[in-house]
Parts: C-alpha cells; sequence; structure tokens
C-alpha cells in the first residue's frame, strides 16, 4: 500500500493501542490470581498508577471472596470499587497523602497469620506514591529527594536504590509488616529488565542493594541533598532486608504485564497493518534526544538500504530514557515537555525532514512526565511546519520544550490515563 500521511499516523496509533490493551489488568490480572486461602482472611493492598483498576479486577475475579485493604493509586487514576478502598496521592512528586496511605498499607498487613493471605498490586509509580520517610526524615527531605532524582539523569533502577535506603515502606518492607502471611505480589513491570526490587523500590522483595551503593549514586551525580539525608545515608543504622532473609519467607512474584509482552502486542498489529516489525528491545536507556537520534539512524539505514530490514516496517522499542537538566536550563527558560517528547524531538532532528519516515513515542500510561499528553508523533515534514509556525527546533530542544513544539503543531498523543504503565513505547514507521 502507499503510505500516506494519514495512513503512517492512524497505524501508529492503532500499534501504541494494541500496545496498551495488552497490559489491560482488566483483561489480563485474572489468570495470575492464586488460590485463595481456605480458612484465613485476604488482604489486598496496593500502590501505582494502575493499582485502582486492579484492585476491581481481583474483585471481578472474585465475586463472592471476602475481602478486605486498600491501595493508592495516582490523583485522577482511581476506579470504582466496592470492596477494597482507593486512595489517591501525588505522582512523581509526592505528598502528604501518599505518606499516610503508605502508613496506613502497613497497618493493613499487620497483625495477620500464617492462614492469611495478602495480595500486593503494584505497578509503575508506586515508589512515590508510597513515600514514607524512614525515621529521622520528613516528607520535604524525601520530596527534595524526588526532585533532585528526576533532574540528575539517573536511571530509574539507580533512583530506586536511593529510595529504598530513605523510607520506611520500600525494600522489603511492607513484607516484613506482613510476616507471617503468604504474600503474593501481582505486578505490572515499568522499569527496564523487570526488576522486582526496582518496581515501586520493592515493598515485598528483598533488597540486593546497600547503603554504601546509594552514596556512591549520590556522589557521582553530584546531587545536592538535605544534609538529614546526607547524614541518614552515612550512618546506614538499619540496612533493609537481604536475599535469604527468613523473615521474608518464600517470595511469591508474579508479572502479569511486562514492556516486553507490549512490543509483542504491538509486532503483532503492526504485521495485521501490512508493516514488517523489529524489536529493538525493551530495556533501551539513555538520554532521551541522544536515543531518538539513535532510531533515526537506523531508520535512515532501512530505508536507504534495507538495513537492519527494508520498509515498509516498523522498528519498535521499550524501555525509559532519562532528560538530565543543565544548570543553564532553568527558571523561565525551562520549557515543558516529557522524555518521549524530547526523545521524538531529538528524533525528528536529525532525521532532517527524511521522506518516508513517521514515528510515536509515548509513555503506556498515558502521562509523559507531568503533562497531559501520552506523548507524540512526527512526520516527515515535522520541522518544517515548526519553521513554519516561527519555532527553531534545535533551540526547542535545547531547553526541553517538545510539548510546546508539538502542541503548535497539533501533534500530541493525547489519551488520558489508561490505568497500566509498562513504561514507554517508540514506533518508527519507515514506508
Amino acid at each position: 500500500m502507499a503510505w500516506t500521511d494519514a495512513a503512517a499516523r492512524a497505524a501508529l496509533k492503532d500499534v501504541f493501542a494494541a500496545a496498551v490493551a495488552s497490559a489491560d489488568p482488566r483483561i489480563v490480572l485474572a489468570r495470575h490470581l492464586p488460590d485463595p486461602p481456605a480458612g484465613g482472611r485476604v488482604v489486598v493492598v496496593g500502590a501505582g498508577k494502575s493499582a485502582a483498576v486492579m484492585a476491581a479486577a481481583v474483585e471481578a475475579a472474585w465475586p463472592d471472596q471476602a475481602l478486605t485493604g486498600l491501595v493508592v493509586t495516582r490523583y485522577g487514576h482511581g476506579h470504582p470499587t466496592s470492596r477494597i478502598e482507593v486512595l489517591e496521592a501525588s505522582h512523581p512528586v509526592p505528598d502528604a497523602a501518599g505518606a499516610a496511605a503508605a502508613e496506613r498499607l502497613l497497618q493493613a498487613v499487620g497483625g495477620l497469620t500464617e492462614a492469611d493471605l495478602v495480595l500486593f498490586l503494584v505497578s509503575g509509580g508506586g515508589s512515590a506514591l508510597t513515600t514514607l520517610p524512614a525515621p529521622g526524615l520528613t516528607l520535604d527531605d524525601l520530596m527534595a529527594v524526588n526532585r533532585a532524582l528526576l533532574a540528575s539523569g539517573a536511571t530509574i533502577n539507580e533512583m530506586n536504590c536511593i529510595r529504598r535506603h530513605l523510607s520506611a515502606f520500600s525494600g522489603g518492607r511492607l513484607a516484613l509488616a506482613a510476616a507471617p502471611a503468604r504474600v503474593v505480589t501481582l505486578a505490572i513491570s515499568d522499569v527496564p529488565g523487570d526488576d522486582p526490587a526496582a518496581i515501586a523500590s520493592g515493598p515485598t522483595v528483598p533488597d540486593p542493594s546497600s547503603f554504601e551503593q546509594a552514596r556512591a549514586l549520590v556522589a557521582h551525580y553530584r546531587m545536592d541533598l538535605p544534609a538529614a539525608v546526607v547524614a541518614h545515608l552515612a550512618q546506614a543504622a538499619e540496612e533493609t532486608p537481604k536475599p535469604g532473609d527468613p523473615r521474608l519467607g518464600e517470595v511469591d512474584y508474579r508479572f502479569i504485564a511486562t514492556p516486553r509482552l507490549a512490543l509483542e502486542a504491538a509486532a503483532a498489529k503492526a504485521r495485521a497493518l501490512g508493516l514488517t516489525p523489529l524489536i529493538l528491545g525493551d530495556a533501551l536507556e539513555g538520554e532521551a534526544r541522544e536515543v531518538g537520534k539513535v532510531l533515526a539512524g537506523i531508520a535512515l539505514s532501512a530505508r536507504a538500504h534495507g538495513h537492519p530490514l527494508p520498509g515498509p516496517c516498523l522498528l519498535l522499542s521499550g524501555g525509559e530514557t532519562t532528560v538530565t537538566i543543565g544548570p543553564e536550563v532553568g527558571g523561565p527558560d525551562r520549557g515543558r515537555g516529557g522524555r518521549n517528547g524530547e526523545s521524538l524531538l531529538g528524533c525528528a532532528v536529525a532525521l532532517a525532514g527524511a521522506p518516508g519516515i513517521w514515528a510515536l513515542m509515548g509513555d503506556t500510561d498515558g502521562i509523559d512526565g507531568s503533562e497531559d499528553n501520552a506523548g507524540a508523533i512526527c512526520a516527515p515534514d515535522t520541522l518544517a511546519r515548526a519553521r513554519a509556525a516561527g519555532l527553531d527546533p534545535r533551540a526547542v530542544l535545547g531547553r526541553h520544550d517538545s510539548y510546546s513544539l508539538f502542541q503548535a503543531l497539533d501533534d500530541l498523543l493525547v489519551t488520558g490515563p489508561t490505568l497500566t504503565n509498562v513504561n514507554d513505547l517508540r514506533a518508527v514507521l519507515v514506508a
């Protein structure tokens, strides 16, 4: 078929929708549930952007099972439930509601027995939503840490190493509070490599990292942290539980959705649309604009030489890039936009208007950073239209203002909260 602009854009949106649908808890959660206990209690707790809809899926799968519990999700990401309470808190910057929710989650799993079951529902965003300071620290301290982490350029795994050592909830501490009850975790992964210790900072699994590693990361990224935080990391008074700790019992951790499964669903949709898909990886990391530049290079090679495959094809990748905000960009000079918009603009600049190449990059939770869009779409005429609108794409990229450019071109991808989160999806269509 001839790939018109309209057809290419529609195909990219269909592929993104297929990836999101593959991670919908209402479709995939039930088959991963354990058998309910014969005589004990069932307590459901959870945290993350998908926590509310996951709770609703549990209720639907167990309509006659006695359930108690509560989950915390991001403001605006709630979903109707009847037996499991839903709380809302702030993400990505934590607030007092999240700290209070974390305390209530710990209380909900206290005083249980070996006959009881704790079902922990976890998804991306759980770290910020359960930010409960370790003794001696305040919420303001951890909010300052979170801002420093988001601007540092650290990977999500590195961020969570630091968070676990400043928390009274993460790094296996929820499982400690639930002992000796059986704990089963149902997880939607949003981290590269699907590491359980990194998803929401691992409240129900042992922590393989240490205070020493957390201190090294702070030094490496030259983070300016509150004095109380620096002192807490230096004292290393109470290390997180490590692999083999008998207090945690046998870890039962089940993935119901992952970036890889979402990419496979996207690839299947691409084939149905007449495109040959190539999954480049589910854990691509790095500076967002540089990842975009690399993807542009691969697309240009496919277009010109048929390598790594000829068109019409679709290059797919997942993972989580980072955006490092330099000291020269701040205040009124700092623009709007998340990592997907920045990666896409970096890709568009590198493509330099090459014909026959379109791209979509978006966060599967529907929110790119803290804006109202999931991501955006670029086309062969993106740079020309931007310049016609009085925008300099390179200058816009320099001040991290991708949202404003794609908004001016009416090329934002706006889905609203999808109630799931398997990290970012990047799709480059080569006609």
